[in-house]
């Protein structure tokens, strides 16, 4: 009888490597549930609503990613970027833009100011989770 060749069992997809991640949203409730999605994909993950809490946030945790709104209400997300940058220097974390502008020169802005990624609300969970992934 033959044996079954184990080359042609399907497999699952590698789990997401666990990160520390930094949601930084106005809507606590979008932020939330953002975070509620990650912690399923086994992240260790922290909101917070403004600009000025995601510095020191940053500086307190070292998150290693940065899902970062650039409308705030305190700061945009480029001012947070750069308060991190000078505080953090290279040890600042991944940041990815997660906003509802959308335009190429909003694109074209936060990839000037060092972001690694630049996400449209709203955003497909399996997209996002697939950039996580690849981030450094």
């Amino acid at each position: 009888m033959a044996s079954k060749n184990s080359d042609t069992t399907p497999s699952s997809p590698e789990p997401p490597r666990p990160r520390k991640i930094l949601v930084v949203d106005d809507s606590e409730d979008g932020a939330e549930m953002l975070a509620t999605l990650l912690r399923f994909d086994g992240h260790e993950v922290l909101t917070t609503s403004s600009g000025s809490l995601a510095v020191e946030t940053v500086a307190a945790t070292r998150p290693d990613v940065v899902l970062l709104d650039i409308g705030l209400p305190d700061m945009d997300g480029y001012e947070v970027a750069r308060r991190m940058r000078t505080a953090l220097g290279e040890s600042t974390p991944s940041l990815v833009a997660l906003t509802g502008y959308g335009r190429e020169e909003d694109r074209e802005r936060t990839r000037a100011a060092g972001f690694a990624a630049h996400l449209v609300k709203p955003v497909g969970f399996e997209d996002l989770r697939q950039l996580i992934a690849g981030l450094s």
